[in-house]
């Protein structure tokens, strides 16, 4: 069993940015991929936003290069996302989610439909962005 909590969530302007954290306790997490999701309002599809391996490699959506990183502690007891010049657009609920995954395939998690495929999720922590 894994726990995920999600923190740091807000309304900022645009512009601006956030800093969420994901709180990982339970089983052992080194052979766990570690991956962020956001739903906006108004859709059902999970998108995922950046991913954490086995290994500590990370991966971040295409999209979003360039204005999101992911880090970690080496225990991966903690995940964080870190998000600048946030946009309109990137306002939705932030979920931290967790699977048994073979080495290197974070950029896996975040591929559409991935979300699917995962074990265990927070219970998110919304972020609003005004223009």
């Amino acid at each position: 069993q894994v726990y995920l909590v999600e923190s740091g969530g807000g309304s900022v302007q645009a512009g601006g940015s956030l800093r969420l954290s994901c709180t990982i306790s339970g089983s052992t997490i080194s052979t766990y991929c570690l991956t962020w999701y956001r739903v906006p309002p108004g859709q059902e599809e999970r998108e995922g936003v950046a991913s954490m391996d086995t290994d500590g490699r990370t991966t971040v959506a295409d999209s979003l290069e360039g204005r999101f990183s992911l880090s970690g502690d080496n225990a991966k007891t903690t995940l964080h996302l870190q998000m600048n010049n946030l946009q309109p657009e990137d306002t939705a609920i932030y979920y931290c989610a967790a699977r048994r995954c073979p080495a290197r395939s974070g950029f896996l998690q975040i591929r559409p439909g991935a979300y699917r495929t995962q074990e265990y999720w927070g219970k998110g922590t919304l972020v609003s962005i005004s223009s």
